[in-house]
């Protein structure tokens, strides 16, 4: 089990670094202490290829830029809030509207824009890297100074966990998440249309225009978001149900999951024969099919184009503040927040 450094650039006078994990099976995971962003995934296909199977950039600027959120961890909140706006213990704090009238992602300058602090554990069994952010009162809206730490691991059973922290000194609201798109044709040669995904759900968030939750929970029976025994991507591409079109021809939705660590979710490339389960002890899943990617992108020297990937989000619900209904995610002072979610590699 190996780590790599090498430093690649500054952001706000601190030194960004990419480091790369390796396991014994030649899967290397790379990332940076830039937003914990994730910038390539190595892994073999039916035909022994290791090949990148996610969407990343080429140099630092692009990940400072990064308009998408490829690879990042966003939050405090991920996804949208409505009106940029909420109310705790009788006070109401306003945010970035950095998307429409709402706000997106932990706002202007969330986890995804700020230089994390590093650590680094190898061992025999397994390599780890630790990173630690302190968002202090009042940043981008938020109460409370909150100490927040993901972690990253990867080990020889081709397992990737990430483990999210948090603690504040004051009553605030906490949904990481890790915005990763998958691709598994690898090297993107391919869209991730023909891509066969499953997840153990019976029910998804029905949405506003503006992609907000309307507190509703639909029933997947008899619908294109029907996973639990598979289905193509393509077929939520091609549907007519209001949702794949509010969502801009696809999916941008969350999935209430009905099961914990027992393959809740499983991504399937045919032609590569690529394999990925994800496994998390989160409440949902946000699937996004990459339906507004952009095309003025460069995608490790692929031009961008709707579709490229996809994100499997686990988190609590969006806008749950808004949503009595919704589990919550209010952490309270001192209390302790952590949630983990696996990925397991693997070829079939």
């Amino acid at each position: 089990m190996l780590i790599n450094k090498q430093l690649i650039g500054e952001v706000d006078g601190k030194s960004v670094y990419e480091y790369t994990l390796k396991n014994g099976n030649g899967i290397e995971i790379s990332c940076l202490n830039y937003g914990c962003a994730i910038t390539k995934m190595i892994t073999p296909d039916n035909k022994g290829n290791y090949e990148n199977i996610v969407l990343g950039f080429q140099d630092l600027a692009a990940y400072q830029d990064n308009p998408i959120y490829a690879g990042v961890v966003v939050g405090r909140i991920a996804g949208r809030i409505q009106d940029a706006q909420f109310t705790l213990d009788g006070k109401t704090y306003t945010l970035a509207s950095n998307d429409g009238q709402n706000h997106l992602h932990g706002g202007l300058r969330g986890f995804h824009k700020v230089v994390w602090d590093v650590k680094t554990l190898d061992t025999e069994q397994e390599v780890v890297i630790e990173f630690s952010y302190t968002s202090l009162d009042g940043e981008e809206g938020y109460p409370g100074t909150l100490a927040t730490k993901v972690t990253y691991t990867l080990n020889d059973q081709n397992e990737f966990m990430i483990h999210y922290y948090g603690q504040t000194d004051q009553e605030t609201l906490f949904n990481p998440t890790n915005h990763t798109y998958f691709n598994l044709s690898g090297n993107v040669k391919q869209d991730i249309s023909q891509h066969s995904l499953k997840i153990n759900s019976s029910q998804f968030l029905e949405l506003t225009q503006e992609l907000m939750p309307t507190g509703k929970f639909i029933d997947v029976k008899d619908t294109v978001f029907d996973f639990r025994n598979g289905r193509k991507i393509k077929e939520g591409i091609d549907s007519s149900d209001s949702q794949n079109i509010i969502a801009g021809r696809g999916y941008d939705h969350p999935f209430v999951l009905d099961s914990h660590y027992n393959q809740e979710i499983v991504l399937h490339d045919e032609k590569s024969g690529r394999n990925l389960v994800v496994e998390s002890d989160a409440v949902g899943v946000v699937l996004y099919t990459g339906n507004q990617i952009p095309t003025n992108l460069d995608i490790h020297g692929v031009k961008s184009r709707p579709y490229l990937g996809l994100c499997l989000e686990t988190q609590g619900l969006p806008d749950s503040i808004h949503h009595p209904n919704f589990p919550s995610c209010i952490l309270k002072k001192d209390q302790k927040f952590s949630t983990m979610t696996k990925y397991t590699f693997s070829v079939g």
